[in-house]
């Protein structure tokens, strides 16, 4: 089952490098013209592509950068001309470090909260629950930044609005700044793995051995933490996987927001000078992101679910 998802896994990247260089390749404009400027003259222009290989076909480049890639060769930026891999990688562990500092408290919490929620079904508890989460969820992320930012930056002068980090920085400085990112981040994913812990649990709780549990006279809450949790463990644990994953991907709009200098901004940056290499190698580096966690995801569920292994067999 293991190598069945290394192997998908694998396909999968595969299909999205063929759709990340088309996409890249098809933008219109140009890349020389973009670096050179409009004063540029023709002649510049193309001495330029023939040198950036821009005037080879597109399957040829393709082979020449997916053999870089398997090698751990993402190219080298056409803006700086320094290889890829070097900013990459300290702009990648900025973001593994936003994106873990947010999961730490945000996936206890959702967890413990929609546990809760569903232990108390009806009453006071979980309705609160459901219309603060359902808020959250509604209120776009850059928004929740902002709003962050006016009242604990520029109103109570709390934290800094951006979030400026070094190599050279402490931890507890690099907490510190990042606070108001990891707040915005917590707020959105919280809430979705809230709902979704809730209705899992819920879920479980309609079949019909919890029904015979109850009837036995089991308490709610012993019949949820014996019986209900350790079979609503595989929908939880998939639901905070793609919430893991939303945080490395999907901190794209914070990391602008805050001007924190992590993948997502670099991305953003290379996008506005059309820098197509980096582009290509940062969405390669999320899209592999996004692909490892949810098959490791899918591991943890059968291995702790023995009706998905017997499924298997």
């Amino acid at each position: 089952m293991i190598l069945e998802r290394v192997m998908l896994g694998i396909l999968t990247l595969f299909a999205v490098s063929v759709l990340i260089f088309a996409a890249t390749s098809i933008l219109p404009g140009d890349a020389a013209t973009a670096v050179l400027g409009q004063g540029a003259t023709p002649e510049t222009v193309k001495a330029y592509r023939e040198e950036l290989g821009l005037d080879r076909p597109a399957i040829v480049r393709y082979g020449d950068w997916l053999a870089g890639v398997v090698q751990g060769d993402l190219g080298t930026s056409l803006t700086t001309r320094q290889p890829i891999s070097d900013s990459v990688i300290p702009r990648f562990e900025n973001t593994l470090f936003l994106a873990g500092f947010a999961a730490l408290i945000a996936v206890p919490l959702a967890i413990g909260l929609g546990i809760i929620a569903a232990i108390n079904e009806g009453r006071l508890v979980d309705r609160v629950a459901n219309i603060v989460s359902l808020g959250a969820i509604s209120v776009p992320e850059f928004f929740v930044a902002y709003l962050l930012i006016l009242f604990f930056a520029v109103k109570l002068g709390l934290f800094p609005t951006l979030a400026t980090v070094f190599p050279e920085m402490g931890f507890f400085d690099r907490l510190y700044v990042t606070i108001l990112p990891v707040i915005a981040l917590i707020m959105i994913v919280t809430a979705h793995m809230l709902r979704m812990t809730r209705s899992a649990v819920l879920s479980v709780l309609s079949q019909p051995y919890i029904e015979m549990a109850f009837l036995k006279g089991l308490r709610r809450r012993s019949v949820i933490m014996q019986h209900a949790l350790p079979n609503a463990a595989a929908p939880i644990i998939s639901v905070v996987a793609l919430n893991l994953a939303y945080l490395i991907v999907g901190v794209v709009v914070i990391e602008v927001v805050f001007v924190y200098p992590g993948l997502g901004q670099y991305m953003v940056d290379a996008v506005s000078k059309r820098d197509l290499p980096v582009v290509q190698g940062c969405a390669l580096l999320f899209a592999a992101t996004f692909v490892a966690v949810n098959a490791l995801a899918d591991i943890l569920s059968v291995a702790i679910n023995p009706r998905l292994r017997r499924s298997r067999h």
